[in-house]
């Protein structure tokens, strides 16, 4: 897979309607007996922003995911693309994205290039609306974690994300013992699940209209 021939084809792809909902179903977590779960919220959800970051590692094309510390809160020890909350200071989401993602991983927001961005996300479990931003950067970055946000960095190929082996369904337990069932992506021997499977599935989706050579 050619980085440059690659973030091309996304420059263009991007600009033309998205899979979005029927996309993210496709990694919809689900009750064991099969119904949908459903959440409800007081409050309008707020804004936030991830990053998809695609770098050339030796001839391979790779983009970071983060694993999150154990807390006491709903995305503990999870895997997920860096970014995070919109803050008044923020010109949009795309800044968003790439400020948490400076401040998360230690890439500078300045070398990145945003390619653009995905169909915007409703995170039901924390009540966000999210965009995942796709951008780029021509070098290898040499990320720095922020201890108290990131448990540990890994950077899987983004030919990983197409490779229908590495799409799996567990039964997963979450707070409070409640059950679902969950697909997810087998990566790095990580489960990558939930909102972020879900978001990349909209992703693999058009990558799935690229070309490999």
């Amino acid at each position: 897979m050619n980085f440059d021939e690659l973030t091309r084809f996304l420059e263009k792809r991007v600009q033309k309607s998205m899979p979005g909902d029927a996309a993210h179903q496709k990694m919809k977590p689900k009750l064991p007996n099969g119904a949908p779960i459903k959440m409800t919220h007081a409050t309008p959800p707020r804004k936030g922003g991830v990053l998809i970051l695609l770098y050339e590692d030796e001839g391979v094309v790779r983009f970071p995911l983060i694993e999150r510390p154990s807390y006491e809160g709903i995305h503990s020890g999870q895997m997920a693309l860096p970014g995070g909350r919109y803050e008044e200071e923020d010109m949009d989401q795309y800044q968003t994205a790439l400020r948490e993602s400076e401040e998360e991983i230690g890439v500078d927001q300045k070398e990145v290039k945003i390619i653009g961005s995905l169909s915007e996300f409703f995170v039901s479990a924390s009540n966000y609306m999210v965009l995942p931003v796709i951008g780029k950067i021509e070098r290898k970055p040499a990320f720095v974690p922020e201890p108290r946000e990131v448990a540990d960095i890994v950077m899987p190929p983004v030919t990983h994300l197409i490779d229908s082996g590495r799409l799996k369904e567990k039964e997963m337990t979450v707070r409070n013992d409640f059950k679902m069932v969950c697909p997810y992506f087998d990566l790095e021997d990580r489960v990558v699940w939930g909102a972020t499977a879900m978001m990349l599935a909209e992703f693999v989706e058009i990558m799935k209209e690229y070309p490999v050579r």
